[in-house]
């Protein structure tokens, strides 16, 4: 999904990889400036404003739904509207209270990733990463509001789900399994032996497998006409998977047919063989880390194709010829259609 752009107000542009084109999809729910996405899962947008609200949508059926509102995450000591410039008061890990204005406080949720498809099944489970404390927060359809899983605090690199527990990662390649069935959450650490140095982490389950994308950023400037910008950029990226007995992570060569799509997004593996017009042993992703790289202004995306083989990177074939779209906010994010 790109950008928004001034000529399609009330619809969002959406790159098919397959098929090489652009469709737009009417979503005035997501093209509004005051609008943020943080996150995509199961073919269901996750959409902030400056309201306390968190909305579900699927852009191809339209449907919606609400998890609990911002005001209720388990750190908020309380909420006024009235209180200009400083709606919410937060309490700290160690307890002491700041404040935060709506804008702040719908910036500090760094991703949204849910257990299952809604559509399929409403009894689904939404963990939320913290941006500013590094937490981790849940709640189940239904419930009134988000509570905290302890003991999993620093592990805020990605979260994925897999046969019936989230997969937390923290920035050195830890894991923290986090089962949530229950009204008190149990969590595991896994300490691996390996200590992996990087930017960026993002886990993957391919198959029987999990699998560590690290992602390697270098600061470089942007010129752009009568100014420029000191930017991040995307160098590289390293491939491991996780092997058990040890445990520790051990340096993957190739993902031969698979491709790997991060970013905003829930994190997911497919086959290029599946899919006209994609390459296997890729990594597909998308800028999810600079929204001060573009605060105001209009560079290019950190966003591309990463070949695995050879270490260079092709940029999306709908950026060259669409500049249109390279605008700053929100960033471009992958989304799996599920029309139902």
């Amino acid at each position: 999904m790109l950008p928004p752009s001034q000529s399609y107000q009330s619809h969002r542009a959406f790159y098919d990889l397959s098929t090489n084109k652009l469709r737009f999809l009417s979503l005035p729910e997501s093209s509004n400036p005051n609008k943020r996405h943080c996150g995509s899962s199961h073919g269901w947008l996750v959409v902030l404003d400056e309201s306390p609200s968190i909305l579900l949508l699927n852009p191809l059926s339209r449907a919606k739904l609400h998890l609990p509102s911002l005001s209720y995450f388990p750190n908020v000591h309380s909420f006024n509207y009235s209180h200009v410039g400083k709606e919410y008061s937060l309490r700290s890990p160690s307890g002491d209270l700041y404040t935060r204005n709506l804008r702040q406080m719908r910036d500090s949720i760094k991703k949204i990733v849910l257990s299952v498809n809604p559509s399929k099944d409403l009894r689904f489970v939404a963990i939320a990463i913290l941006n500013q404390t590094g937490e981790l927060v849940y709640c189940k359809n239904g419930d009134d509001s988000w509570r905290f899983i302890p003991g999993a605090q620093s592990y805020s690199e990605d979260v994925i789900y897999c046969e019936g527990l989230f997969y937390a990662v923290d920035k050195h390649g830890g894991i923290a399994i986090c089962d949530v069935h229950d009204d008190s959450p149990k969590v595991s650490i896994v300490q691996t032996r390996t200590q992996l140095d990087g930017d960026m982490q993002y886990l993957i389950n391919s198959g029987d497998e999990l699998l560590l994308i690290t992602r390697h950023l270098d600061l470089e400037f942007s010129f752009e006409p009568h100014q420029s910008y000191l930017v991040y950029r995307t160098k590289r990226f390293e491939v491991s998977r996780l092997v058990w007995s040890g445990p520790h992570w051990e340096r993957v060569k190739s993902l031969y047919d698979k491709m790997v799509f991060i970013g905003e997004n829930s994190s997911l593996s497919l086959s290029a063989s599946d899919f006209t017009g994609c390459m296997g042993n890729c990594i597909y992703f998308t800028d999810d880390y600079s929204e001060s790289n573009y605060d105001g202004s209009f560079v290019e995306h950190d966003i591309g194709i990463y070949k695995l083989w050879d270490g260079s990177i092709e940029p999306l074939p709908c950026y060259p010829r669409n500049s249109f779209f390279r605008m700053g906010w929100p960033t471009p994010l992958w989304v799996t259609p599920t029309p139902c």
